[in-house]
């Protein structure tokens, strides 16, 4: 078999056959071609959507919950529809003690808008009370400085860390924000942190002081405006979420069927959509492509058909010569994997190509929509082997009725 493929004969007659249907074989590999050039793009594209999906929930503990509470909906036990809830610092205490097996963190937090001034520069932005522990369910990536700590809370201090455009619209360019004072509410804070925008949060644009410099400042009392709480990975958070929620029910004297009283995000829900969303587009892409790949290499075996048939009379000749079947075999089976082999090798270089003009099109900047649109090499080789396997079974076909023509028909066939 090697010695087949070595010879020069046998390269001389399929380069002949080629040569003698230019249009037809050049139509054949755009086919197979477009196949994996398809496939490699849309693997690619389906890579920089994970990719970007990883960078924005990466650095948030995805099987987390955010709470808070409304006006009731559904009088009970003496109280009136429409009756306000307020979460109280005492119900963090209570859940934490109620769910002390399944909760990893929870974050009380309270919000609201300040204007935030420095010299002439100012602008309307969020501000919110935070614990420590905030940064650990929702990470904040620091451009400079730190984010909130121990003491801070401790000590009631006048420290803000802020968000990379609040920087950028209060400063002056590349000026150094650690230590320099802001005010917010007519307050002096000292800037101790700049995270970098882009994370996944709920507070957009923000400004973190301690909570408990909030309370002080804004007199909140033990108030509170909401929760975000982390469940272990081992907790079903859809039951947790629902679990918690009634507890606060019992807590504030709501009625256990009233669906307004208290609201919420399950963070993890809305994650698995999305992840869903991407196997999704990953099992449509195998399929598009490999269909794609499966229809290319049918026209192959379409075009070897004609040859063969458009050839009788020579392989009539190499027959009478002493040409075994096996031989007349192998070269029609490796002239359809050599047509595979070049129309794959040159759908992956263009696959690559264009991979790489959609990473500099969508794949930079500060919101990329594509982030590094690759695909691995083993998926490659796996894609590149299917393809060399494809093209070599559907080359059995003609191969199988070359070898049925029998000399003296094929001599006397004009």
């Amino acid at each position: 078999m090697f010695k087949f493929i070595f010879d020069s004969d046998t390269w001389q007659e399929i380069y002949g056959g080629i040569r003698k249907n230019k249009t037809r074989t050049i139509i054949t590999i755009i086919g197979v071609l477009w196949g994996i050039f398809l496939l490699v793009v849309l693997l690619g594209a389906a890579r920089g959507m994970e990719n970007n999906f990883k960078s924005v929930f990466g650095d948030f503990a995805t099987n987390s919950i955010a709470v808070w509470t409304n006006r009731t909906d559904t009088p009970f036990k003496g109280f009136q529809k429409g009756r306000r809830i307020q979460l109280k610092t005492r119900d963090v205490e209570i859940l934490k003690e109620e769910f002390k097996e399944e909760l990893q963190y929870i974050v009380p937090r309270c919000q609201t808008s300040s204007l935030i001034v420095n010299g002439f520069k100012s602008g309307d932005f969020q501000v919110s009370g935070d614990y420590p522990v905030l940064d650990k369910v929702q990470k904040k990536a620091l451009i400079y400085g730190r984010f909130l700590n121990e003491n801070d809370i401790k000590n009631k201090t006048k420290v803000v860390v802020i968000e990379e455009n609040i920087y950028k619209q209060i400063f002056e360019k590349d000026e150094y924000p650690i230590n320099k004072y802001i005010i917010i509410n007519s307050v002096n804070y000292k800037v101790i942190g700049v995270y970098e925008s882009g994370s996944i949060d709920f507070d957009g644009d923000a400004a973190y002081i301690p909570f408990t410099t909030f309370q002080q400042i804004y007199n909140r009392g033990n108030e509170i405006d909401w929760m975000l709480i982390t469940a272990n990975s081992t907790v079903d958070i859809n039951q947790f979420e629902k679990d918690v929620q009634l507890t606060i029910k019992n807590l504030h004297k709501v009625h256990p069927e009233d669906s307004k009283a208290v609201g919420g995000v399950n963070l993890a829900k809305q994650i698995g959509k999305i992840t869903g969303f991407l196997t999704g587009m990953q099992f449509l892409t195998w399929f598009v492509g490999i269909a794609t790949l499966i229809a290319g290499v049918f026209a192959i075996g379409n075009i070897l058909l004609i040859t063969v048939k458009e050839r009788t009379k020579e392989i009539g000749i190499r027959r009478a010569l002493g040409a075994t079947p096996i031989e007349i075999r192998q070269q029609v089976i490796l002239e359809s994997v050599f047509l595979t082999t070049i129309a794959g090798m040159l759908g992956i270089v263009f696959g690559g190509l264009v991979l790489f003009l959609i990473d500099k099109a969508f794949g930079t900047g500060p919101d990329p929509t594509l982030l590094n649109p690759t695909v691995n090499i083993p998926i490659i080789l796996i894609a590149f082997g299917i393809l060399i396997v494809l093209g070599t079974s559907i080359g059995l076909i003609p191969a199988f009725m070359a070898t049925k023509i029998k000399p003296i028909e094929a001599l006397r066939e004009e």
